[in-house]
């Protein structure tokens, strides 16, 4: 069934509708604002970045049904799974099929129209499939998401669904048994690529898995020690000045947060708060949110659709002229914000804690596409990725502080902070960390990327291959073209197609076959 730009647009129209909560939604939010804007471009609905001619035909999009519980052969229950399919460049049922996986959001029809699987696809004669994952989108089981329905949401059942769905689509398609299987995906959606490939290669041929940061990690304070040396990088607009701009505005938030009264009152106001700063978790999540923000500029630098670049919040925190103070880098900041603020659609920021922890609470399936609570119980289960500023060379406050990040699992899901802590050295001993022993994967990342540190950024083998792209930012390689991509990533791209070809010879070679 085909469907019209208006359905898909409606989840983008409502999320400017909701108020930001959190530092690490404001983070995804800023991912999910940048890709519904490239993939509405990519249908020819926005911004002119679209993949040629065929950009205009919409994709279909189908729903396939996945049991509730794929390790329970008795629990008969079941949900409706869905996919997105472009068949355009589909030559014949020996050709390839690219599948690009979902991660933690709802999965719209650019993700077969644009990005590595659009792109590849006409040279190789593919068919192109997404598949959206579980508990995320309108992939949601019947019965919401309340703990004991959460507990079937995890990357082991997201593979899961992948090998069932590959074998009803390769029967509804009528794809030929020696057509390899091709797995894409970006970010935890990478990561799921290349585990695909792990763990069932007679099924998934060759992953390419972009920005995948397949080390799970408690503390992940190697995410701001990239972003500060990011933001001394002149090859992405930085500068050790812009660092200790950044560094001062941080000063400068914290001494007008301790002042308390007038000054911290006139704070909220200037930096578009909801609601007071009274409590000190409160302003624990203030800084947790312009972390994220600086965060934001970083991993997405260079993407079109992304409020703030490298280069123009520098220019904000510096002043951008010779007329500079020691307030100058607190006016940018409270400058970007309003830039963001404006992007996103928000007329103030929530700040609140306690409206954090309630918006987790909530069990009801939200209409939009960020996936807050399903997300957080996949941190809490299986990844953690918990962000802090503890180390004294980290440029922004040191609140808020890992105990409160893990408190929140506490607080949502019951869950302690040692439970996580053995979670995420369970997922390490079962997918193999930075050392997965994958064969015919792909791995790409960039170095302005904070993720960059959790992936494999060196070859592991012949057949264990890695890409890292200068001044890249987070799954800048998936990316729409763009006239004013750099040379790296350029050729990036070439690297990419170069051993997609090579897999793709290898597999008519010898005409493997996979599937029934």
């Amino acid at each position: 069934m085909a469907t019209g730009p208006a359905l898909w647009l409606g989840p983008l129209l409502l999320l400017s509708l909701l108020v930001l909560s959190s530092p690490a939604s404001l983070l995804r939010r800023l991912g999910e604002h940048i890709q519904r804007l490239q993939e509405s471009s990519s249908l020819g609905l926005g911004l002119g970045l679209g993949l040629g001619p065929g950009a205009a035909v919409l994709p279909k999009v189908g729903w396939v049904e996945q049991p509730l519980d794929p390790f329970n052969a008795s629990d008969r229950r079941s949900f409706l799974q869905r996919y997105w399919v472009n068949d355009q460049h589909w030559a014949n049922q020996d050709g390839p099929v690219f599948l690009h996986l979902g991660g933690e959001g709802s999965l719209g029809p650019g993700s077969v129209m644009r990005g590595h699987p659009a792109a590849l696809a006409p040279a190789w004669g593919a068919l192109v499939i997404s598949l959206e994952h579980r508990f995320y989108g309108l992939s949601i089981p019947a019965g919401g998401l309340d703990i004991a329905q959460l507990r079937f949401l995890s990357s082991h059942h997201a593979l899961a669904d992948v090998v069932s769905a590959r074998l009803a689509l390769s029967r509804l398609f009528n794809v030929s048994s020696s057509s390899p299987w091709i797995c894409f995906g970006g970010s935890y959606a990478g990561s799921l690529a290349a585990w695909a490939r792990l763990k069932f290669p007679h099924l998934i041929f060759a992953s390419i898995a972009s920005s995948a940061p397949v080390r799970a990690v408690l503390d992940f304070s190697e995410y701001n020690a990239v972003v500060s040396r990011s933001l001394q990088s002149p090859a992405n607009g930085g500068s050790l000045e812009c660092r200790t701009a950044v560094a001062a505005a941080f000063t400068e938030v914290e001494r007008r947060l301790s002042a308390g009264g007038a000054v911290r009152a006139a704070l909220g106001t200037e930096l578009g708060a909801c609601g007071s700063l009274g409590r000190a978790e409160d302003q624990a999540e203030l800084l947790g949110a312009l972390q994220a923000l600086v965060g934001g500029a970083v991993q997405y630098d260079g993407h079109a659709g992304a409020p703030l670049s490298v280069r123009q919040l520098c220019g904000l925190l510096l002043g951008g002229g010779g007329n500079r103070s020691h307030a100058t880098p607190y006016r940018g900041l409270r400058r970007a914000v309003q830039i963001v603020m404006h992007s996103l659609g928000q007329k103030c920021l929530s700040f609140s804690r306690a409206e954090t922890v309630a918006q987790l609470k909530d069990t009801e399936p939200q209409v939009y596409g960020v996936g807050d609570r399903q997300w957080l119980y996949q941190t809490c289960t299986e990844f953690g990725f918990y962000v802090t500023c503890e180390d004294p060379r980290c440029p922004f406050s040191q609140l808020p502080a890992l105990p409160s990040q893990l408190d929140l699992c506490e607080q949502v899901f019951g869950l302690s902070a040692s439970s996580i802590a053995q979670a995420v050295a369970q997922t390490n001993s079962y997918y193999g960390g930075q050392t997965p022993g994958a064969t015919q994967v792909l791995f790409v990342n960039g170095d302005t990327d904070p993720w960059h540190v959790l992936g494999v950024t060196q070859a592991l083998g012949s057949s264990e291959s890695a890409l890292l792209i200068p001044s890249a930012s987070h799954c800048l390689d998936m990316a729409p073209e763009r006239p004013s991509d750099s040379p790296s990533l350029r050729l990036g791209r070439q690297s990419i197609s170069q051993q997609l070809q090579t897999w793709l010879r290898l597999a008519k070679k010898s005409q493997v076959r996979v599937g029934v």
